[in-house]
């Protein structure tokens, strides 16, 4: 297509610069290594001039603390091993994941997410696409190599351009990563990085992996809704009419007699579960709910929801593997978990250099130094609450394009600015969000993105010539139209003065 091709040499130029300052970053988990040893440094200069700063809530004057002393050095060498099975994410994600490693590997995910795309009716196919990416999510990264290609072989079946499937449930599984009506792995993952870091200011603080909830929740409605007119108003037309040629895998856009026996065990399963959580919640003496003030906020429920992600994946996922019969023995299970735990040995590795990070940064009073000099900038700007949530909410964008794992990024961010922001009043939920819509947004248009070379491979498919331009230039509009959207609603969301998630309010409670 000709006329694209302009935009692509513009576009290609633009991401060369890109993808090149991207490349000289070191690896995340090395990133952290080098940040954790210029803490140490910094916080021996920083020690040397005596930075000091007085606390405005407690009074109390904060020096910095320096590592690069014979104590320091005790500190490093002897809580090494606690800062790492301390940290708050690592046990969150790790038991998140077990529960859904098994709806994952009995088939269960893969199975759902087809039973939406073919159950759409074709003038509701592309909005279908696009909320079913947005609530792949949920199963943490099935969405890019099940959803995506299976879109666009919905979208050729029906006779329009198979990209424009790629697009739309591209858009969905990456644009909206964390938006969704269910809470993922992501979520515990996310709280845990921002409840590290309030407890910098306020050491008992605690992030719930719901804090967002409310406001993700929405957002998946606002996210389907404007991939579905980006689709068919600007991508779709863009792309013309389809003339290359294209198989369809009859069993790739069918349900087999093993997969709909499986989630209709499945559903039972749900069922009971959905049950069992009612009667715990619901009523006022539930067993779910706070025994001292009979309170959803601070229950069990609540501060429980990480197990309650695995028994539901558990119980759900293992009714459709015996439905579907993809899990005939306990062995089967475990296996599905340990190939989970295996997916996660890369994490592992940057958790253990970040949780040092993290310690090192609180230990040398850092942290708190630059919030508190930080908050009094910002203070002394006269910006207010919405410039100043915009122009973090562009920071994170820009970020993302250099920097592609949500939570390397928000390791490397939640510390200087979540106290920073509590000393302005605002909650670390109210800026967690934030940072998830700066996040998710620029994703598509990242090079850095993880999945961003198998999204080309499978534009490929049906535009040989394609490359990473092509698929900037298509997925463009869905990033600049997701950031105006996003931002813009919550925007609406903070003059409304509305909570984020479950007891997470925009502001600090006295």
């Amino acid at each position: 297509m000709s006329e694209t091709v302009p935009a692509r040499t513009l576009l290609s130029r633009f991401l060369g610069v890109i993808e090149r300052g991207g490349n000289a970053l070191p690896h995340p988990a090395t990133l952290f290594a080098l940040m954790a040893l210029a803490v140490i440094l910094v916080s021996a200069l920083a020690a040397q001039f005596d930075l000091s700063v007085v606390h405005p809530g407690t009074k109390q004057v904060i020096e910095p603390v320096s590592l690069l002393s014979i104590t320091g050095l005790h500190r490093i060498l002897t809580e090494m091993v606690t800062n790492f099975t301390s940290f708050a994410p690592l046990g969150t994600v790790l038991v998140a994941m077990l529960g859904i490693a098994v709806a994952e590997g009995s088939g269960l995910i893969g199975a759902a997410l087809k039973l939406v795309v073919l159950s759409a009716p074709p003038r509701l196919l592309t909005m279908t696409i696009v909320f079913a990416g947005v609530m792949s999510n949920v199963g943490g990264e099935v969405g890019y190599v099940l959803l995506i290609p299976l879109a666009s072989l919905m979208f050729l079946t029906v006779g329009r351009h198979p990209v424009a499937g790629l697009a739309a449930a591209f858009a969905g599984v990456s644009g909206g990563y964390s938006a969704n009506l269910f809470l993922g792995t992501v979520d515990p993952l996310l709280a845990g990085l921002s409840e590290e870091a309030a407890r910098i200011i306020t050491p008992t603080y605690e992030v719930n992996p719901s804090a967002n909830y409310y406001f993700m929740s929405v957002s998946t409605f606002l996210i389907t809704a404007l991939g579905t007119v980006v689709t068919e108003r600007i991508v779709e037309p863009r792309l013309g009419a389809y003339t290359g040629e294209g198989q369809t895998d009859a069993h790739a856009t069918t349900l087999t007699p093993a997969e709909k026996r499986g989630l209709v065990f499945a559903a039972a399963a749900a069922l009971v579960v959905s049950a069992l959580l009612l009667w715990g919640t619901v009523p006022e003496s539930g067993v779910l709910r706070d025994p001292q003030t009979g309170s959803l906020l601070r229950s069990p429920f609540m501060s429980g929801i990480v197990a309650l992600i695995f028994f539901t994946g558990l119980v759900v996922g293992l009714a459709y593997g015996i439905g579907a019969r993809t899990v005939r023995s306990d062995s089967d299970v475990v296996r599905a978990m340990g190939k989970a735990m295996e997916t996660l040995g890369v994490y592992l590795v940057l958790v253990f250099f970040a949780a040092q990070f993290v310690a090192f940064f609180n230990w040398t009073n850092l942290g708190l130094i630059f919030a508190i000099k930080g908050a009094a900038a910002l203070q002394a700007s006269g910006l207010g609450t919405i410039p100043l949530i915009v122009a973090f909410i562009v920071v994170s964008a820009t970020i993302n394009l250099f920097m592609g794992s949500a939570s390397a990024k928000w390791a490397l961010m939640a510390p200087v600015f979540v106290p920073m922001f509590m000393l302005l009043g605002y909650s670390p939920e109210f800026t967690q969000t934030a940072y998830r819509i700066g996040d998710s947004t620029t994703n598509i248009i990242s090079p850095m993105m993880t999945y961003f070379a198998l999204i080309i491979a499978f534009m490929q498919r049906y535009q040989p010539a394609a490359g990473l331009g092509t698929l900037v230039a298509t997925m463009l509009p869905y990033s600049v139209t997701f950031f105006i959207g996003w931002t813009l609603m919550l925007v609406l969301w903070i003059l409304a003065g509305l909570p984020v998630g479950p007891g997470a309010g925009l502001y600090l409670q006295p």
